[in-house]
């Protein structure tokens, strides 16, 4: 495996991005412009057949039932809270070390978001805080299987049922993830995908994805996204336009065909990550999962001497997420303020992520690991 991932060919002193974008491009460079131009000479920008074959694809590689596509990850969410009538009064529980993204369309549809201290080992949701914050105005629950890493479904669930509450899968980091052998998204009501450039699946701009293995769910999403029509100029209801784009679907669409390989080489470069860098706290997978590491973050004690020696040396690096929810300006109005969260907000003081992409080699790797070697503490 080690051997397959050198490049003999790359200068030891040359740039490590972040993530290589322009790398992944290069590769799918041909079949990305005929599906472009297919677009193009067809006009067909909105809804059709590009978008139909994409939503028809993700299913097929990612598993699950009913899905369809929409403009963002986070407006994703935003439909799947009006599909479980979920607003004005209602209550959703949260993690409070996420993407602010995951809270917002709770606030959007006019519930409250409930933020919930994460657990110190995997960096999830900690159950036991989860029950304390349940209260009769508690209707839904958002797992987020953050960094790809997913969320112990099975006790998510039991939680659930348990309370009677919703589940939504925020999956914007984890396609193709799996929770003992079962994809991320499938346990819930609802799941949701972003397809932000930088996702593993990512388009060239905006677009997202809504699953749901319940029927009737399905029909109320696929209509609320292209403004809760019936046929072109019936709306049975007040929807939005939440749509993919065309362009984008036939993007997402030749990128589909490599994420399979993609995420299987995620895995392999996390390995390694971790063999490397043995003694320090990184975040990792439960056991019962099947991870694809949209990013690889690690914990140090001096953060930004690494970050800085790591940036001198042409090594790109980043921070996900720097603020937790609570001590974020907009919570103020939710009574929410730095201290409440001792576990999360120490661990945001603490992580870094590192280069981490599909394309990367073995070399790359190796030399990430021993620059940041040379300055880190755990």
């Amino acid at each position: 495996m080690r051997s397959e991932l050198h490049t003999p060919t790359e200068s030891a002193g040359s740039k490590i991005p972040f993530v290589d974008l322009p790398a992944q491009i290069r590769s799918l460079q041909p079949e990305l412009d005929q599906r472009v131009q297919e677009i193009i000479s067809s006009c067909s920008f909105i809804q059709g057949p590009a978008v139909e074959r994409f939503n028809k694809n993700f299913l097929k590689i990612h598993g699950g039932a009913f899905g369809v596509g929409c403009s963002n990850g986070t407006s994703a969410i935003t439909v799947a809270l009006r599909a479980l009538d979920i607003g004005p009064g209602d209550e959703v529980l949260i993690p409070n070390h996420t993407f602010f993204g995951t809270a917002e369309p709770v606030v959007e549809v006019g519930a409250t978001p409930v933020l919930i201290e994460i657990d110190t080992e995997y960096r999830q949701i900690d159950w036991t805080a989860a029950a304390a914050k349940v209260t009769a105005h508690t209707k839904a629950v958002i797992p987020v299987h953050l960094y790809g890493l997913p969320e112990p479904m099975d006790q998510v669930m039991a939680f659930a049922r348990q309370h009677g509450l919703r589940v939504i899968e925020d999956c914007a980091q984890a396609h193709t993830a799996r929770w003992n052998g079962r994809p991320v998204g499938t346990f819930g009501d609802v799941a949701t995908f972003s397809f932000f450039p930088a996702k593993n699946l990512g388009a060239f701009g905006d677009a997202g994805y809504i699953l749901t293995q319940n029927a009737e769910l399905f029909d109320f999403i696929a209509r609320y996204i292209d403004h809760g029509r019936q046929e072109k100029y019936v709306h049975e209801f007040f929807g939005g336009n939440f749509r993919l784009d065309a362009l984008q679907a036939a993007i997402l669409d030749v990128k589909l065909g490599k994420l399979l390989v993609w995420s299987e080489r995620r895995r392999e470069l996390a390995t390694i990550y971790n063999e490397l860098l043995a003694g320090f706290q990184v975040l990792k997978p439960r056991a019962l999962a099947t991870p694809v590491y949209h990013l690889f973050v690690v914990e140090v004690s001096n953060r930004q001497a690494v970050m800085e020696h790591l940036q001198s040396q042409g090594i790109g690096c980043g921070i996900h997420y720097p603020v937790t929810l609570n001590q974020q300006p907009a919570f103020k109005a939710y009574g929410y303020k730095s201290g409440q969260f001792p576990i999360s907000e120490r661990m945001v003081e603490r992580i870094l992520s590192l280069p981490f992409f599909p394309e990367m080699t073995l070399n790359q790797v190796e030399r990430v690991a021993t620059e940041f070697l040379r300055v880190a503490k755990p």
